[in-house]
C-alpha cells in the first residue's frame, strides 16, 4: 500500500525532506535540467505570484515515508487550466501502479477546480521526429500510458517547431479534457499556450517564436489527435500490481483523531449535558461516509499545554484531580477577589480562583481526559503536517472557554489554542470559532498577537455564556489589535441569517491568509439544542461546512460544544459532508 499526499511547503516538518528528495529525482532522471530550476522548487511552493502558477506536488509514499514517486502540477487560476510539468517514478519503483494512481490524483485536482484541462508535453512517437530507437519506444510508452486517461496530442499546430534547427525530439502538447465532451475553443487554447510558453519557459523563447506558435492554432475548435493505443471509451487502467482500495489518497481524507479515554471523564449529575454518548453519536453518523482516515493518538508532553496555559492553573487541576476518590466531585463555590499573593489553601475553595463559573466540576479523571484531548488536537496538528488537507479531533471535554488562567464551561485546557500555537510556529494561524458560545478562551490566550487571528460568532454576551466576553469592540491588545473578531449574534437566529454573518469573517480570515485554519467546531447553534436558542439545521451546517471547506486552507477542525443527542450526530455529518465537497469537491 502506498499514500499519496500533497506536499505543502519546505517549513512544514517532514515536507522538507520530501522536496529534497524531488529534487533528487529530477537531479537524477532529468540531467538536462537546469541546476537553478531544480533549486527553485521550494520557492515555487511558497510564492504562485513570483512564478504565475499555483504550485501543487504530490508525493506517492510507501513504507517508511519512502518516497515512490511525484507529480508536478501547475494550476493557473486566471486562465482555469492545469499544467503537468513533472511526473516521476523514483528508481525502482517503475511499473508498480504510482504512476498510473499520481496521475488519477492530478485528474481529480484538476476536475474539483474546474478546469478546463491539464496540458503537458511529451516527447513524439513519430520515427520522422524522433529517430533514436530506444527513446521511441519511451515515447511510445509514455504516449500509450497517457492514452489510457484520454489525453492526447494536439495536432495541426507549429507546437513542436525545435526552438534550434540542431534540436531532435521537440515534445507534443498533450491535452486531457478530463473526460468532458465539451470542444476546446481556439482562443481558450492560444491564451493557455502563450501562458505555457511565457511562464514556464521565461528567458528561453524568444517573443516571435511564441507569437509564431500561438498564432499556429488555426483550428476552432482545435484539433485532438485519435487514439492510436486505446480503444475509444475504454476506462483508465487499474495496476496489476497494487490491489483496488490500496492506494491511501491521504490529502483528500479527513483525519480522524478520536479521545479515546473520554469516558472516563463522567459527571454523572441530572442536568449535566457535557456526556460520554456525545462522542458515540457523533461517531455512529460520520464514519459511514467514508471520508474519514482513522489515526491513533499520540502522548504528547505538558510543555504544550504551559505554552497556553498558565503553570499554576495546570498544576492545580492535576493535584486537584488526583485528590479526589472515584465518582468525587468539587464545584466552585467561592469565588475570592483575585489577590495573586494569598489564594485560598483549600483545594475545594481555590477550584473558585480559577474558575468562571459554577457548573464544572473537578473529579479525579478531569486532568486526564482534558490532558489526552489535548492529546489528540496535537495527533491532528501533526496529520497536517504529514500531508492530510484536514483534520478532526473529535474530543471531550471541551477547551474553547479555557483561558490563560482559568477554566470553567465544561472547560478545562483549550485543545483549540494548543493546536493554533503548535501550528504558528509554522505560519500565521486563523482560529474561528463557530460554538452558539463565545472562543473566549482563544480571544484571551492570543490578544496580544498578530500572528493568530481569532474571529468567533456567537450568541450576544448579554443573555449567552459567558456574559463577560465576546463583544464587537473587543479587538485585540497591543501587537494583537484588530487580529480579533466579535460576531454577537441575537437571540433568535435564523441558518441563513447566520450565513451572512459567517460570509463575513470567512472574508476576514481570507484577507488574513494564514497558513492554516483551526475551527473550534460547536454543533449546539442547532435548533433546540438545550444550550443554546439558535435554528440552525443539517441542511445548514452542510452549508457552513461548505463555506468553511471553500477556503482550501489546510484545517483542522476541534469538537466543542453541542449537546442535542438526536440530531447532534447528523449535524456532524452535514457538516463534513459540506467541508469535504468544498474542500476536495466530493
Amino acid at each position: 500500500m502506498f499514500r499519496i499526499r500533497r506536499v505543502q511547503d519546505a517549513t512544514w516538518p517532514g515536507d522538507a525532506r520530501v522536496i529534497a528528495k524531488v529534487q533528487d529525482i529530477l537531479r537524477e532522471q532529468f540531467p538536462l535540467l537546469a541546476p537553478e530550476d531544480v533549486a527553485k522548487l521550494p520557492e515555487q511552493l511558497l510564492d504562485p505570484l513570483k512564478f504565475r502558477f499555483r504550485t501543487i506536488l504530490f508525493a506517492a509514499e510507501g513504507s517508511g515515508n519512502r518516497l515512490q514517486g511525484f507529480a508536478l502540477f501547475m494550476h493557473a487560476p486566471d486562465l482555469r487550466f492545469g499544467y503537468l510539468d513533472f511526473m516521476s517514478a523514483a528508481t525502482m519503483q517503475t511499473g508498480r501502479g504510482v504512476g498510473g494512481a499520481l496521475y488519477a490524483r492530478v485528474r481529480d485536482e484538476a476536475k474539483a477546480l474546474e478546469l478546463t484541462g491539464v496540458f503537458f508535453e511529451c516527447l513524439p512517437d513519430d520515427p520522422a521526429m524522433c529517430t533514436e530507437p530506444a527513446i521511441l519506444r519511451q515515447n511510445k510508452a509514455r504516449l500509450r500510458f497517457y492514452e489510457q486517461f484520454g489525453a492526447r496530442p494536439i495536432i495541426g499546430t507549429a507546437y513542436e517547431t525545435p526552438l534550434k534547427p540542431e534540436d531532435t525530439c521537440p515534445p507534443y502538447l498533450v491535452a486531457d479534457l478530463l473526460d468532458r465532451n465539451k470542444p476546446l475553443r481556439r482562443r481558450d487554447v492560444r491564451k493557455i499556450v502563450r501562458a505555457v510558453l511565457e511562464r514556464k519557459y521565461a528567458g528561453s523563447c524568444p517573443p516571435g517564436y511564441v507569437d509564431m506558435v500561438v498564432a499556429s492554432f488555426q483550428d476552432d475548435p482545435v484539433r485532438i489527435r485519435d487514439p492510436l493505443y486505446v480503444a475509444a471509451g475504454k476506462d483508465q487502467p487499474v495496476s496489476p500490481t497494487w490491489p483496488a482500495g490500496a492506494v491511501l489518497q491521504q490529502d483528500k481524507s479527513i483525519a480522524l483523531v478520536v479521545n479515546d479515554r473520554h469516558d472516563i471523564h463522567h459527571v454523572h449529575e441530572r442536568g449535566y449535558v457535557e456526556a460520554p454518548v456525545r462522542i458515540r453519536s457523533i461517531l455512529k453518523e460520520i464514519e459511514p461516509l467514508g471520508l474519514f482516515q482513522r489515526i491513533g493518538v499520540h502522548h504528547f508532553g505538558e510543555e504544550h499545554i504551559l505554552a497556553v496555559h498558565d503553570r499554576k492553573l495546570v498544576e492545580y487541576l492535576k493535584r486537584a484531580s488526583a485528590r479526589l476518590k472515584p465518582g468525587e466531585s468539587v464545584y466552585p463555590y467561592v469565588f475570592p477577589i483575585r489577590n495573586q499573593a494569598k489564594p485560598p489553601k483549600e483545594l475545594p475553595i481555590r477550584a473558585g480562583y480559577f474558575c468562571i463559573d459554577t457548573f464544572t466540576p473537578i473529579n479525579r479523571n478531569a486532568f486526564l481526559a482534558a490532558k489526552r484531548a489535548v492529546d489528540c488536537a496535537l495527533t491532528a496538528v501533526q496529520a497536517l503536517r504529514e500531508g492530510y488537507r484536514a483534520a478532526y479531533a473529535l474530543v471531550r471535554p471541551p477547551g474553547h472557554h479555557a483561558e490563560r488562567r482559568v477554566f470553567g464551561g465544561f472547560c478545562y485546557f483549550n485543545s483549540a489554542a494548543v493546536a493554533a500555537q503548535s501550528l504558528s510556529q509554522h505560519g500565521r494561524v486563523a482560529v474561528l470559532d463557530i460554538d452558539y458560545h463565545h472562543g473566549n478562551g482563544a480571544q484571551d490566550i492570543f490578544s496580544h498577537r498578530p500572528d493568530v487571528l481569532t474571529v468567533s460568532l456567537h450568541g450576544h454576551p448579554r443573555f449567552a455564556y459567558p456574559y463577560f466576553s465576546g463583544y464587537a469592540e473587543e479587538k485585540g491588545e497591543g501587537l494583537g489589535a484588530g487580529f480579533n473578531l466579535n460576531f454577537p449574534l441575537p437571540e433568535i437566529l435564523n441558518g441563513e441569517e447566520y450565513r451572512e454573518t459567517l460570509a463575513n469573517a470567512l472574508r476576514r480570515i481570507k484577507k488574513f491568509s494564514p497558513r492554516t485554519l483551526v475551527v473550534a467546531l460547536g454543533l449546539d447553534p442547532a435548533k433546540d439544542d438545550p444550550t443554546g436558542s439558535w435554528s440552525l439545521t443539517a441542511n445548514d451546517f452542510e452549508r457552513n461546512g461548505r463555506m468553511i471547506g471553500e477556503l482550501r486552507f489546510p484545517t483542522l477542525v476541534v469538537q466543542e460544544g453541542g449537546y442535542r443527542i438526536r440530531s447532534l450526530g447528523g449535524n456532524a455529518r452535514h457538516f463534513f459532508q459540506g467541508l469535504a465537497i468544498g474542500m476536495f469537491g466530493r
